[in-house]
């Protein structure tokens, strides 16, 4: 754990050196561009969800669930006439 951290101590310390040979004004730029990448992000999420809310009907169905209970019980059925038609022969 402490190899782990002492990796991830390092990392960021030579990330944080490389950042800060950069000048200033590239800098102020490239946090600019994230900004602004990040704000048209979630203007594309917010749109996206107000489509769609609008193209769905609001209903929830509620259905019986046929879940591996039933699969199951079959496939012993199946097996069990397996077994016994071979046990006959």
């Amino acid at each position: 754990m402490k190899k782990l951290r002492e990796k991830i101590e390092r990392y960021i310390l030579r990330v944080e050196d490389h950042w800060n040979a950069i000048s200033v004004r590239k800098q102020q730029l490239m946090t600019k561009v994230l900004f602004g990448v990040y704000v048209l992000i979630t203007v594309i999420v917010i749109v996206n969800i107000c489509v769609t809310k609008d193209q769905r009907s609001n209903t929830i169905s509620i259905n019986h669930i046929e879940g591996i209970s039933t699969k199951s019980v079959e496939k012993a059925c199946e097996q069990k006439d397996l077994v016994e038609s071979s046990i006959k022969k």
